[in-house]
């Protein structure tokens, strides 16, 4: 009868996390639950009206207008223009200069200033790159 050695115990225990790890993967790709917040391809889409930046049935962020840190920022949805569908069709400005803005597909907010770090309205990013420019002022993107 063999010994069992360090080594093969290893190898056995290797062998075992990496078949558990495989079965785990393919339960999770056949399994017939949808994934959270992931709708059927034929569910009703109701609210939408067709394809694009049109989600009529969702709510705005709500305008802001204040003095924050000595600094004047200031949001509303865009009216027209270059951004009216683009990134969220929302415009943030601090002391009367754009600070560009992009929704993400999650409904987080980023900005030019605070790009890796995610906020949950355009008012909390405005607030976070007046933190970040440090009094320094803004250079609108050409």
């Amino acid at each position: 009868m063999s010994q069992l050695s360090r080594r093969s115990a290893l190898g056995i225990t290797a062998t075992a996390v990496a078949g558990l790890g495989l079965a785990g993967t393919a339960y999770a790709a056949t399994s017939t639950a949808p994934a959270a917040g992931v709708r059927p391809a034929g569910e009703d889409h109701a609210g939408h009206t067709g394809g694009g930046m049109d989600h009529g049935g969702h709510t705005a962020p709500a305008p802001f207008d204040e003095v924050y840190q000595g600094r004047r920022i200031q949001g509303a949805p865009a009216q027209g223009g270059a951004h009216s569908g683009h990134h969220g069709g929302y415009q943030v400005l601090i002391d009367g200069k754009e600070l560009h803005v992009m929704q993400n597909g999650d409904g987080t907010w980023i900005s030019v200033v605070n790009h890796y770090e995610t906020f949950a309205t355009p008012h909390a990013v405005a607030r976070a790159a007046v933190v970040e420019l440090q009094g320094a002022t803004l250079v609108p993107l050409a």
